[in-house]
């Protein structure tokens, strides 16, 4: 298999002949406009003015619609109690956010509730949009894309997508080693933009070249193209073998330095549920100084129609992997000294409703609470709690909308231009302490 004559092989045969990564799922990132070589370059400051280069965002998606009023519990308000008589949680258990609050959080997220007392979380009440969508696909649509529609690419793809090319002065190759890093089967729609993709993985053992598992032949031929270091032959060529030298270096070099990252053993003990091992492998990458500037991790199981519970139950045991998971990415980077260059973001596409339903459940609701954890953020509660009796069809009505919060992400932590990428004016909330 002659590899350096290419013409004649498509991207599907390309893909097919274990020019690939073992993850099926795995989507190819396409961040090098020249040679994958750039990504080996140190972390540094590129040229474009005014974006902070060393700066981490971390996303954390609740999926199925975490209940928020069992999360954030509004424990002085008797409705609450009224409208879930098999499901509240008690206000002697109800963790409290200080003496005079009228909240507090679920007793299983006392990880959480420690970085809210260390001054490291921002809680902001009522998370919404107008016109919710109780649909798990049409509104997790539109928190991915930031546009009510839900049709687009998603805002974290456009903020890739208008960094790196939203200034005809800034030095590109410097700016796109920045890529994003999704764990889990499939990239979200919010990571892809119109041009840029991001590196989507389960294991770091996955990320990895398999042709030479396949035949040993098919080891110099990659050898030779991941060393390519001439951009004036990958011009050159048609665009058929232009695409197989770029992938396969992109991905070679992505590969390598991942995996390396991963065979770092964590600085402190994560617990051993999937959100801590989707963090601890972020944590990894953190410190190994990767120039990733976003990481997504999920977890699902929030859609809790059924047997939801209180203080115990499916929810609790949710919660418990939330707040543990969260307190021990912070304690490793602390360890690390990486604390101050990561911002955490924590949604859910929706809440649930403020009734219990006659399976000890909770059905889909609206506005929930978002979370922002690390040192630059502005600690405390933020936005109003939405009103238990004040109710759109019995759910409550959101008193933020997420976008603002999105906006000051972008503008106060990332150093992007928020009116662009959101594709319009929303005033950054106040969640993120002024440099």
């Amino acid at each position: 298999m002659d590899l350096h004559n290419a013409h004649s092989y498509t991207r599907r045969a390309f893909l097919a002949r274990g020019v690939t990564l073992a993850s099926a799922s795995l989507t190819v990132p396409y961040f090098i406009q020249k040679s994958a070589l750039a990504m080996t370059r140190p972390l540094g400051l590129s040229s474009q003015a005014g974006v902070p280069e060393d700066r981490v965002l971390v996303v954390v998606q609740l999926g199925g619609g975490n209940d928020g009023l069992n999360t954030l519990i509004p424990f002085a308000d008797d409705a609450y109690y009224n409208a879930r008589p098999g499901i509240a949680i008690p206000r002697d258990q109800v963790l409290r956010l200080s003496r005079n609050s009228d909240v507090g959080l679920h007793p299983s997220l006392d990880g959480l509730k420690s970085l809210y007392d260390d001054g490291l979380a921002a809680i902001v009440q009522g998370a919404g949009y107008p016109n919710p969508n109780r649909s798990h696909f049409a509104s997790m649509d539109i928190w991915h894309t930031a546009d009510s529609s839900g049709v687009g690419e998603g805002w974290l793809g456009k903020y890739f997508d208008a960094q790196c090319h939203g200034n005809p002065d800034a030095d590109k190759a410097a700016l796109e080693g920045h890529a994003g890093i999704t764990i889990g089967r499939e990239a979200p729609s919010a990571m892809i933009g119109r041009e840029y993709k991001p590196v989507s993985f389960e294991t770091a053992d996955l990320f990895r070249w398999t042709g030479r598992e396949l035949h040993d032949a098919l080891n110099q031929p990659y050898d030779d193209i991941v060393h390519t270091e001439v951009d004036q032959e990958i011009e050159e060529m048609s665009p058929e073998h232009a695409f197989l030298m770029r992938t396969a270096m992109d991905a070679r070099v992505a590969s390598d330095k991942i995996r390396n990252a991963m065979d770092q053993r964590p600085l402190v003990n994560y617990p051993g549920n999937g959100l801590a091992r989707q963090l601890a492998m972020v944590g990894s990458m953190i410190r190994a100084g990767l120039e990733t500037r976003v990481y997504y991790v999920t977890l699902g199981g929030f859609d809790t129609h059924r047997g939801q519970g209180g203080v115990n139950g499916s929810h609790s045991n949710l919660m418990n992997q939330v707040g543990s998971s969260l307190r021990a990415f912070y304690n490793d980077l602390q360890a690390q000294g990486n604390d101050g260059r990561v911002m955490t973001m924590m949604f859910s596409e929706f809440g649930r409703r403020v009734g219990q339903n006659a399976s000890n459940g909770t059905d889909h609701g609206t506005a929930a609470p978002m979370f922002l954890m690390g040192p630059m953020v502005n600690p405390g509660l933020h936005s109003r709690y939405p009103s238990l009796t004040d109710l759109d069809q019995g759910d409550l009505k959101h008193t933020i909308d997420f976008r603002t919060v999105y906006a000051a992400a972008l503008e106060n932590w990332l150093g992007a231009d928020a009116k662009k990428v959101l594709d319009k004016p929303y005033k950054p909330a106040n969640v993120i302490k002024r440099a």
